[in-house]
């Protein structure tokens, strides 16, 4: 085997390990936020909590002895940057437990979606299928989610805890506020364009097609 074959068949070896791991990982990682989501759902959530009695980092709701950190059972974190003041309750309510889970679900659930629609990208290119219209229709749907997630989530995400702390006496607070990050929305867009690129591609081979 010369250096040319020896070259074209390292890369399409690793290309098709590379496929197949990054689909992989889709997969984990839609399994690992969902199960988050569930999670949250049942309560296994943590907030920091300020109140008068002091400040504490890890307090899931319905808890009345706030410990430094669970110390039995699964729990996730909550979002950087959101917390909950407590100054006359002490304690996490119902209310701002339904809040705090909302901004959560608001945020994971694109992500899950647009982790799909790349599984569906990868899976096409393994079985061979890469100039298509459907991996340009995928795509375009990840760039446009995830963009629309980038503006949206985070006036929801505040509106949602605006609404939640006017029926409840504690604060929910959250610093990220309603800020568009260009970071997040730059490399979506890379996304539409290699939407667009690859139903150029698509539009080239049928012209092609039709001219032989």
């Amino acid at each position: 085997m010369n250096m040319k074959k020896f070259s074209k068949h390292f890369i399409d070896s690793f290309g098709t390990l590379a496929v197949v791991g990054m689909r992989a990982l889709c997969y984990l990682g839609m399994a690992a936020l969902a199960a988050g989501l569930f999670f949250i759902f049942l309560g296994q959530q943590t907030y920091p909590l300020h109140t008068s009695t002091g400040e504490y980092e890890y307090v899931k709701y319905g808890e009345t002895d706030h410990k430094d950190r669970p110390s039995n059972g699964f729990f996730v974190s909550s979002p950087e940057g959101v917390y909950v003041c407590a100054f006359e309750s002490e304690n996490i309510d119902l209310i701002s437990y339904i809040g705090l889970s909302a901004m959560s679900a608001v945020a994971i659930i694109p992500i899950i979606i647009g982790l799909w629609f790349l599984s569906l990208v990868l899976r096409n290119i393994q079985k061979g299928r890469i100039f298509t219209d459907q991996n340009s229709c995928y795509l375009l749907y990840y760039g446009l989610i995830q963009m629309a997630a980038a503006v949206l989530v985070p006036s929801v995400k505040l509106l949602i805890s605006v609404v939640a702390n006017q029926f409840t006496s504690s604060v929910i607070v959250d610093q990220t506020g309603s800020l568009i990050r260009l970071e997040d929305i730059i490399p979506n867009v890379a996304f539409i364009i290699a939407a667009y690129i690859i139903r150029y591609g698509v539009n080239l081979q049928d012209e092609v097609d039709h001219t032989l």
